[in-house]
């Protein structure tokens, strides 16, 4: 807290988008514990889709979204397969649901520390954001879908920039 940091909840944002004076900005890394256990070197799949909490708050304080994607955090660790419909994948959704975070093992010569790999992030141009007391659902899902749009254009231009084959899609679920 004394960083600046504080949980995602709407109060919080209100408090800091809506402070007297210029230059507040809240970042929200969105994914998380869903993400995590698809990170795996050369895919990218973000948990975003029915994500929109971050959208409407935009609109209500007037604040822009500014999409952002990092290109190697999914280098950094080696983890066992875990497709959906593995037993590993069942284990770790069913322990997520009681501790609120997801247990991912990972291995290889350096158990606990990162690999040593490069992370680029790139960011964005703002969308800009009319501020709107009360937003429509169909307005949200307007901005939400700009947002997804600027994200995966943002991550179609750079992907070859940094070692991502040409035909590694995002996956946006």
């Amino acid at each position: 807290m004394a960083l600046g940091l504080c949980d995602v909840s709407r109060e919080s944002f209100e408090q800091i988008l809506c402070k007297q004076g210029r230059g507040n900005i809240a970042i929200v890394v969105v994914g998380g514990a869903a993400e995590s256990l698809d990170a795996h070197p050369g895919f990218y799949k973000l948990t975003l889709k029915n994500r929109k909490g971050f959208v409407k708050m935009a609109i209500r304080t007037g604040a822009s979204l500014v999409p952002v994607i990092s290109f190697g955090e999914n280098d950094l660790f080696t983890q066992p397969r875990n497709p959906p419909e593995s037993r590993l994948r069942r284990y770790q959704n069913a322990i997520q649901k009681i501790i609120s975070f997801a247990p991912v093992p990972f291995f290889g010569r350096r158990f606990v520390l990162p690999h040593q790999k490069p992370i680029n992030t790139i960011v964005g141009s703002p969308i800009h954001v009319k501020k709107r007391t009360n937003p429509s659902r169909r307005h949200m899902n307007k901005i939400h879908n700009r947002y997804v749009a600027s994200l995966n254009e943002l991550f179609q231009q750079n992907k070859a920039k940094y070692g991502i084959k040409e035909t590694t899609p995002l996956i946006i679920v």
